[in-house]
């Protein structure tokens, strides 16, 4: 998704005149074009991410509309009072942009990881977040959004699904219909849900939107329903109040899967990390059809 980041990037910035970009080191070598034709709006802050969420507060503020974009835990968990202050309490635009949530930098250890980053920012009134599965769904989202004067945070993952969806902002897709329970499938994980489902009399919800969550799709997929799974690519139960919110009153049951709230102390790859915590479309439909039965 990167490449289509800085695509999409370069498209905008030559029409938008208030459009700006802020680096943390990552990203220097694929925005070097950018870089080199808008060197007052495409900058190279270094190593620096609290002090450049300040700067680029500062630039939203004199009317610019700053994108931010660097590895996750450093964006995300170390910037985390500025994201609140400077942009959250200012209730000023910004769009932060991350690369290696979750695990995707497995090899690199714990420093390196980020599967806190939703729970983190959906504390932050105001926040919107996404989380788009597809290059083609990042760059229409970004496009429909990037200057709404609110901050949003894209997270970009390694994996992609093989195909994109048409998706809307705010708007979860009903790709599957089916009688017994509702799957979430929150961005990335999808090819993985739609495999471990197939046969299986189920609704399949896809959300390439975290906040504003689509409670309207959920209320309507769960009318006849008490069963809910969700497939999160971050930490396991991050969704869970967004759901039972949703639903107010109804009684369910929800079964979550996601990464498991404890260090990732082995090194190894993804696909390593995915097997090792059941991340797999063999663990998924096992534990989809012990839900169905119970």
């Amino acid at each position: 998704m990167r490449k289509q980041f800085v695509s999409t990037f370069e498209s905008l910035i030559k029409k938008d005149k208030k459009l700006s970009l802020l680096l943390c080191d990552i990203g220097v070598f694929g925005f070097r074009n950018s870089i080199a034709k808008y060197p007052n709006r495409v900058m190279n802050i270094g190593i620096l991410e609290q002090s450049t969420i300040g700067v680029a507060s500062g630039m939203s503020r004199s009317g610019l509309i700053p994108v931010i974009h660097t590895i996750a835990p450093f964006l995300v968990e170390r910037a985390f009072e500025q994201i609140k202050i400077d942009f959250g309490y200012q209730n000023i635009g910004c769009n932060l942009v991350s690369v290696g949530a979750s695990y995707d930098y497995a090899s690199l250890g714990c420093t390196h990881h980020c599967p806190a980053d939703v729970a983190l920012l959906k504390n932050i009134p105001g926040m919107e977040i996404l989380t788009p599965g597809h290059p083609a769904e990042f760059d229409s989202l970004f496009r429909e959004i990037y200057k709404n004067g609110k901050p949003s945070y894209f997270r970009l993952s390694e994996k992609s699904n093989i195909k994109s969806n048409k998706v809307k902002f705010g708007k979860a897709n009903l790709l599957k219909k089916g009688n017994k329970i509702t799957i979430i499938a929150i961005g990335p994980v999808l090819d993985v849900v739609l495999k471990a489902a197939e046969g299986e009399d189920v609704d399949i919800l896809y959300y390439s939107t975290i906040i504003p969550f689509d409670s309207k799709a959920l209320k309507k997929s769960m009318e006849k329903k008490s069963k809910i799974m969700v497939i999160e690519p971050f930490y396991s139960g991050t969704m869970s109040n967004l759901i039972i919110e949703s639903l107010e009153l109804k009684s369910i049951i929800i079964k979550s899967i996601g990464v498991p709230r404890e260090f990732l102390r082995n090194y190894g790859s993804v696909e390593q990390h995915d097997n090792a915590i059941g991340f797999t479309s063999k663990n998924i439909s096992k534990e989809l059809k012990k839900l169905i039965n119970a």
